[in-house]
C-alpha cells in the first residue's frame, strides 16, 4: 500500500461513521452525539475529504431534529452551509435538494391557543419558547443558506426558492408574526400563489386594519423591485382564494389604491400616479414605508430620479445667499 494510501486509511468511508453516530443519537446521547459529528466531521474537511463531511453532518443535522434536538440540529444544518461554502460547493438542484430535506426535518408544532389555569400558562410559557427556539435555529440555517447561493451561482438575492422556505417557517412558527418580514422572504422568492395563500390566512386571524395593511404591503415591495408580473399574480391569487373560501377582501381605500395602482402601472400614465399619491394620501400615510416604496416604484416605471434631501436644503440655502 502507498503511503497516501496509508495516510488516506486513517479516515473510513463517511457511512461507516454516519451509522455509528446515528446509534449515539437514537441511544439518547445527544450532546455527546452532536461533539462527535463536529469533531470527526472536521477531521475529514482538514483531510481534503469534504464531501464525506457534508454527508457526515447532513446526515447529523437530520438525526437530531428528527429526534427534537432543535439547538443541535440546527447548529450542525449551519455547519453544513459552512462546509459548502468551504468546499465551493455551486447552488444547483442535487444541492438545493439536501438544504431542503434538512429543512423538512425541523418540527411544525401548533402554539396551544387556549388558556384556563395556572398549568395552561406555564404550558403556553413553554410553547412560546420552544417556538423561538425552533425559529431562531431554522431562521440562522436558511439565512446562511441564502448567503452561499448568492455566492455560489443563484441570483443576487439568494435562492428564491430558499427564501419561499424561510418565509413559510417564520410565518407558521412564530407566535406573533412579522408580517414585514414574512413578505421581505416572499418578495425574494417565486411563488406568489403561496404568498397569496399566506395573506389570506393572516386575514382571519389579524387584528383589524391589519389585513389590508399587510396586502398593500406586498404588492407594494413587488413593485418597488419592478415586478409588475408578480405584484398581479399575487393580487389575482388573493381575490380567487378569498372567493374560493367564501371571504371578502377588506373593503377599504387603501385597497382600492391598490388596485387603481396596478392598473396604472400597466400603461405609460405618470400625471395619473401622482393624482392616484394625492388621492388617497391619507391611506398612504398609514404605513411610514409606503412613500419610499412608491418613491422606488416612481423611479423603477417612470424614470423619476428621487430628490436629494440634503442637495434641496443646500441649493435653498445657495439660493438664499445668491438673492443677498
Amino acid at each position: 500500500m502507498s503511503r497516501e494510501r496509508s495516510k488516506r486509511g486513517v479516515l473510513p468511508p463517511a457511512q461507516e461513521n454516519v451509522e455509528k453516530l446515528k446509534k449515539v443519537v437514537e441511544e439518547g446521547n445527544y450532546y455527546g452525539a452532536q461533539q462527535m459529528y463536529k469533531s470527526i466531521s472536521a477531521r475529514y474537511v482538514s483531510a481534503q475529504r469534504k464531501s464525506e463531511a457534508l454527508d457526515i453532518i447532513h446526515s447529523g443535522a437530520c438525526i437530531q431534529l428528527e429526534h427534537g434536538q432543535i439547538t443541535c440540529g440546527a447548529e450542525l444544518a449551519v455547519l453544513f452551509v459552512d462546509i459548502l461554502v468551504k468546499a465551493r460547493v455551486p447552488y444547483n438542484e442535487e444541492t438545493l435538494d439536501r438544504v431542503r430535506k434538512i429543512y423538512e426535518k425541523f418540527p411544525q408544532i401548533p402554539v396551544p391557543q387556549h388558556l384556563a389555569d395556572d398549568d395552561d400558562v406555564q404550558q403556553l410559557s413553554e410553547a412560546l419558547g420552544a417556538a423561538k427556539t425552533r425559529v431562531d435555529g431554522c431562521s440562522s440555517f436558511l439565512k446562511a443558506a441564502i448567503k452561499w447561493s448568492a455566492e455560489f451561482g443563484a441570483p443576487r438575492n439568494g435562492s428564491p426558492e430558499l427564501h419561499v422556505m424561510l418565509a413559510e417557517y417564520i410565518y407558521s412558527e412564530s407566535p406573533e408574526v412579522d408580517m414585514a418580514r414574512v413578505s421581505n422572504h416572499f418578495i425574494r422568492g417565486n411563488n406568489p400563489k403561496k404568498f397569496a395563500s399566506v395573506l389570506v390566512n393572516f386575514m382571519g386571524k389579524c387584528y383589524p386594519g391589519e389585513d389590508d395593511l399587510a396586502i398593500a404591503r406586498a404588492i407594494l415591495m413587488y413593485l418597488s423591485s419592478g415586478n409588475l408580473r408578480d405584484a398581479n399574480q399575487l393580487m389575482d391569487g388573493i381575490k380567487s382564494q378569498v372567493e374560493e373560501k367564501q371571504l371578502e377582501l377588506p373593503q377599504s381605500d387603501l385597497i382600492q389604491f391598490i388596485i387603481f395602482l396596478l392598473q396604472t402601472l400597466q400603461r405609460d400614465a405618470l400625471p395619473l400616479f401622482n393624482m392616484l399619491k394625492v388621492n388617497y394620501k391619507s391611506s398612504i400615510d398609514r404605513d411610514p414605508s409606503f412613500k419610499e416604496l412608491l418613491d422606488d416604484i416612481a423611479e423603477k416605471f417612470y424614470g423619476v430620479r428621487r430628490r436629494n434631501p440634503l442637495q434641496g436644503m443646500f441649493g435653498d440655502i445657495f439660493k438664499m445667499m445668491g438673492a443677498e
